[in-house]
C-alpha cells in the first residue's frame, strides 16, 4: 500500500514537473515569435511608416509657447484644426504667438494663459481655468526649457537648481495636473522635449544634461505605470519623448560644429515639423534628425574609448557663455 502511495506521488510530481516544463517552453516559443514579429514590424515601418493621426479638434497645451519651438508648434497644430492653449511666463510673447495665429487665418481657437510651470500651485490654478474656459486639455507638450551654457563650477547653487525646476520638476507638475483627465476618458497623448544632451552628456550643460536625461527617465517610467494601471483594457493615451539636436532658439549662443553642411543648427520650424509628425505617428522616442538616435545606441555597443574618439571627430556642442 505504502509503496502503491509511493508511486502515485512520484508520478504526480513527474507530471507536475513535465507540465511546468512544457508550459516554460511554450511561453518561450510564443516570446520569440513576438520578438520575431516585432522587429520585421520595425523594420517594415522604416520604409512604411503608419498614417498620422488627426489632431483637428484636440485641445493641445504647449508651454513656453512665446518663442522659438513652441511658437512653431502652435502655429502648425492650429494649422491642422487642433484648439490651440498657449502657456508662458512671458506674456507679451505669448500673446504674439496667439496673434500669428490669427493672422495665419486658420479656423482654430487659441488661448493664452500667463503661467510659471515651476509653481505647482500655479500650474494646477490655471490648468482648472483652462479646464473651465476651453475643456480638457488631451495632447500635453512639455516645451519650456532653459540652456545656460557654463561649466559646472561656475554655475550657481540658484541657477541649478532654476535649471531642473523648469526642465524637468515642471513635467511633473502638469503632468499630475492633466493625466488625471487623459485617463478618465483613455484619451490622450504627452509629448516631452528632451534633448540630444539628454543621452549623450556635453561639457559646459552638465545641468542641462542632468535635467534632460531625467526627462527620459520621466516618460519611459510614466509611460510603464500608465500601461501596468491600464492593463485590464486598451491604453490610448501616448508618449512621445522627443531628442533634438541643437536647435536656433536663441539658447545655443556659441555652438561648435565642425561639419555644418551636415550637423547645423536646426530651425525651429524645422523641429516643430518632426516633433509634430513624431506625435502624429504615436512615435514613443525620436531624435531629430531622426539617424542621431541610433547613431548613439550603435556607438554604446563598442569599448567606451570608440565613443570619445567619435566625439573627438565629430567635434560638435557648445562653448561657454
Amino acid at each position: 500500500m505504502l509503496a502503491s502511495t509511493f508511486d502515485t506521488t512520484v508520478t504526480c510530481a513527474i507530471m507536475v514537473t513535465a507540465y511546468a516544463g512544457i508550459a516554460i517552453f511554450a511561453d518561450i516559443f510564443l516570446f520569440l515569435v513576438k520578438v520575431t514579429y516585432f522587429i520585421v514590424e520595425g523594420t517594415f515601418r522604416i520604409f512604411f511608416p503608419v498614417e498620422e493621426k488627426s489632431v483637428a479638434g484636440e485641445i493641445v497645451l504647449i508651454t513656453g509657447a512665446g518663442h522659438g519651438i513652441g511658437r512653431e508648434l502652435a502655429l502648425q497644430y492650429a494649422s491642422l484644426g487642433a484648439k490651440i492653449v498657449c502657456w508662458d511666463l512671458n506674456e507679451k510673447s505669448n500673446n504674439e504667438t496667439a496673434e500669428e495665429i490669427k493672422r495665419a487665418n486658420v479656423a482654430s481657437a487659441v488661448y493664452t494663459y500667463k503661467c510659471d510651470v515651476t509653481n505647482r500651485e500655479e500650474v494646477f490654478r490655471v490648468s482648472e481655468n483652462v479646464r473651465k474656459e476651453v475643456g480638457d486639455v488631451t495632447i500635453l507638450v512639455n516645451n519650456a526649457g532653459i540652456m545656460p551654457c557654463r561649466t559646472l563650477l561656475d554655475h550657481t547653487p540658484e541657477e541649478i537648481r532654476k535649471i531642473f525646476d523648469v526642465n524637468v520638476i515642471a513635467h511633473f507638475w502638469t503632468l499630475q495636473a492633466f493625466l488625471p483627465s487623459m485617463i478618465e476618458k483613455n484619451h490622450g497623448h504627452v509629448v516631452a522635449l528632451s534633448s540630444m544632451a539628454g543621452i549623450s552628456g556635453l561639457p559646459n550643460l552638465v545641468p542641462y544634461c542632468g535635467s534632460k536625461f531625467a526627462v527620459r527617465g520621466l516618460m519611459e517610467a510614466t509611460a510603464l505605470e500608465l500601461r501596468d494601471l491600464m492593463a485590464t483594457k486598451e491604453m490610448n493615451i501616448k508618449f512621445t519623448c522627443v531628442f533634438p539636436y541643437m536647435v536656433d532658439t536663441g539658447l545655443c549662443k556659441k555652438p561648435k560644429v565642425r561639419f555644418p553642411s551636415i550637423m547645423s543648427l536646426l530651425p525651429p520650424k524645422v523641429a516643430a515639423t518632426e516633433i509634430v509628425r513624431a506625435q502624429r505617428r504615436n512615435i514613443p522616442e525620436a531624435s531629430i534628425p531622426g539617424i542621431f538616435f541610433h547613431v548613439n545606441n550603435v556607438a554604446r555597443n563598442f569599448p567606451t574609448k570608440v565613443g570619445l574618439l567619435l566625439r573627438d571627430f565629430l567635434d560638435s556642442g557648445v562653448e561657454a557663455d
